[in-house]
């Protein structure tokens, strides 16, 4: 199966090279790797070319864009940006540059593709080093495919629309591929190290947008008031809980666009009351 990797960076000099190394080792080597340089002050770019002119599989581009940092839009503007250098590609994955995969990483994924065609996302899990350990990285359910690592299969990527340039784009787009009939898989033995832990510099305005993001993935008031309150509990910090409601609210007055469809959301809906009352 033929693989195709789009990395956005942005000032990722510190992770990148460990990054890199990881993906080079690979049992099965992904067909190409684009690292899309936004907008950097550092040394992503030397770092990028460097591995460039030594691997005729990795591409280095440019992007110009903000120094303004915008959750979720400004990845997937700047991940949407390498997709159109891609060549034919079987997989498509949006990959961080503060990773470490395993080396077996791509051939076992690559195995489970193959064996189940409806497959449209798979994925390993993040861990996060603490103190001498590394533990699995405790924000998302070990069924969910995180952010850093995603991994789709062209047909679900296609059926899908691609990625929702905003906060919430890599959890609408699991909510997709099951409404659109495709299965989602992670395998745990696949551990991947996550570099920087997610989160790194969130503010509370940023959690207002997660709010808004629940609001346009059609989550409906109510489950966001239940996923606010998981958030703020794991967090420890009572006040994420308002700012994730007045998000929603703020987005609910001003009618903004959704993610999703009328006929989706409300898939979205059911599915996440019955995961809801699953835990219950």
């Amino acid at each position: 199966m033929r693989i195709s990797i789009v990395i956005p960076a942005h000032n990722e000099a510190a992770f990148l090279k460990d990054c890199l190394d990881s993906i080079s080792v690979q049992t099965y080597l992904p067909n190409e790797v684009i690292v899309v340089d936004d907008n950097s002050s550092d040394d992503t770019y030397t770092i990028a070319q460097n591995y460039a002119q030594t691997h005729d599989w990795i591409k280095v581009i440019q992007r110009s864009s903000a120094d303004e940092h915008i959750p979720g839009k400004k990845v997937v503007d700047t991940f949407n940006f390498g997709l159109k250098h891609t060549s034919e590609y079987d997989l498509i994955g949006k990959f961080d540059a503060d990773i470490v995969l395993p080396p077996d990483y791509f051939e076992l994924i690559v195995n489970q593709f193959q064996a189940n065609w409806k497959l449209g996302m798979c994925a390993g899990l993040l861990y996060i080093k603490k103190g001498n350990d590394w533990i699995y990285e405790n924000i998302a359910d070990k069924t969910h495919i995180r952010g850093p690592i995603k991994l789709y299969h062209k047909a679900c990527f296609d059926k899908i629309g691609g990625l929702r340039p905003g906060v919430g784009w890599d959890t609408v787009d699991t909510l997709l591929a099951k409404f659109h009939d495709f299965e989602t898989l992670t395998i745990p033995e696949l551990q991947v190290k996550h570099l920087r832990p997610t989160g790194h510099g969130y503010s509370q305005k940023n959690y207002q947008i997660k709010g808004i993001a629940m609001y346009k993935m059609g989550y409906g008031l109510v489950i966001t008031k239940i996923a606010a309150l998981k958030m703020a509990w794991q967090a420890k910090n009572p006040i994420l809980y308002f700012q994730i409601i007045i998000g929603f609210l703020k987005a609910f007055i001003q009618k903004q666009p959704k993610y999703v469809t009328k006929a989706e959301g409300k898939f979205i809906r059911n599915y996440r009351w019955k995961r809801i009352w699953s835990k219950i």
